[in-house]
């Protein structure tokens, strides 16, 4: 007899939310994580008053108003906009590059003048077809913006010079002719009032949860448990890597408190030249206009992946891709695994491809 209508392996967003599914419609579900704490990713930790987002910035952005409406039916959202700055060698952009940036770099004042000045330094560049990320870049954007505010961050980001790097990667790059700072397109943006693990935690209100509890480590007597597996882990790592290891980029955060009540005037900074080892400062207390009297700041390191580090961006080239594929076949040809998420899928997902999906998974599944 099995105890469980569906064992669910991973207790972050997408594993969350098809156990709220799948409890709403009378199913019994046991939800596994090898953290000691539910969210994955999203989980934030309260620190002086302060929800410190533990796994770098989240902040909530859609243009779904079904996921919209999902997530507010959980908590209400703030009004947040995402409007990060860059910090290159104590000079201070706006982000996306639009005409704030434009007149900090070069003094212009009109969208003519911006253009023909991004058109000047292309056509000095004389790439027609760019080799690697470097020349991308410069042919989209020109080598100033390229040199101040892409190199050094992207180099830092994926380990690599930019001439070593793949032109796919930066197929285009945002140029907004508009004195907008709003780094989304979105129509929908915000962050969960109190933090994201209100929505979590409502989502799992008397559902059954296994924290510090490895699937692997037991896999067997897990599998057994239930009629159906929900697995949002590494999808090599369930097929015990029978293809070879897909790679992944990893981060590193430096957690600070800071006895001061504003440290840097916005949630997020990016560190933008080579020589600054990590890619950004969050100060977690701005994504909800905090008044505490003091601050927590996080410096965010990428780092080379090995296997047991936390694994965050997967890296999209073609042998990884091949080898995932493999494994792909091999999971849709399973009748009792469902798999779903960025590590099972093998792609980076915001918050909003992640509930999109999970929704997908579910209208499927009943």
């Amino acid at each position: 007899m099995k105890k469980y209508d569906y064992l669910i392996v991973g207790a972050g967003l997408f594993g969350s939310i098809f156990a709220y599914e799948a409890n709403k419609r009378g199913k019994t579900c046991l939800l596994i994580d090898k953290r000691n704490h539910i969210g994955g990713n999203i989980y934030c930790e309260n620190i002086e008053g302060i929800n410190v987002h533990k796994y770098g910035a989240h902040i909530f952005h859609t243009s779904n108003r079904e996921v919209w409406d999902y997530v507010n039916s959980f908590v209400e959202f703030n009004r947040y906009t995402n409007s990060p700055v860059a910090n290159y060698k104590g000079e201070l952009y706006n982000l996306p590059f639009n005409m704030n940036t434009f007149y900090q770099l070069w003094k212009v004042k009109t969208p003519k003048e911006a253009m023909a000045k991004i058109a000047e330094q292309v056509k000095e560049s004389n790439i027609t077809e760019p080799k690697n990320l470097e020349e991308q870049a410069i042919k989209l954007v020109g080598n100033d913006i390229y040199e101040k505010l892409i190199k050094g961050y992207t180099e830092k980001q994926w380990g690599k010079k930019a001439t070593e790097l793949p032109s796919f990667i930066i197929k285009r790059l945002p140029v907004r002719l508009t004195f907008d700072n709003n780094y989304f397109n979105d129509t929908y943006q915000g962050i969960p009032i109190g933090g994201y693990n209100k929505i979590i935690e409502k989502m799992l209100n008397g559902i059954e949860v296994k924290l510090d509890t490895d699937f692997f480590k037991n896999r067997e007597e897990f599998e057994n448990m239930a009629d159906k597996v929900v697995f949002t882990g590494m999808i090599d790592e369930f097929y015990d890597h029978k293809f070879g290891t897909l790679e992944y980029r990893s981060l590193k955060f430096e957690h600070e408190t800071l006895d001061e009540e504003n440290h840097q005037g916005n949630a997020v900074v990016n560190y933008t030249e080579y020589e600054v080892p990590y890619t950004r400062i969050i100060e977690h207390k701005h994504f909800e206009d905090g008044k505490q009297p003091k601050t927590i700041v996080t410096k965010e390191y990428p780092s080379t992946w090995n296997k047991g580090d936390e694994p965050y961006y997967p890296i999209n080239n073609d042998e990884n891709n091949e080898k995932y594929e493999k494994y792909k076949d091999m999971a849709d040809k399973e009748a009792k695994v469902i798999f779903g998420g960025r590590l099972a899928q093998y792609k980076y997902y915001d918050m909003h491809n992640v509930i999109e999906q999970a929704l997908n998974v579910v209208k499927n599944e009943f």
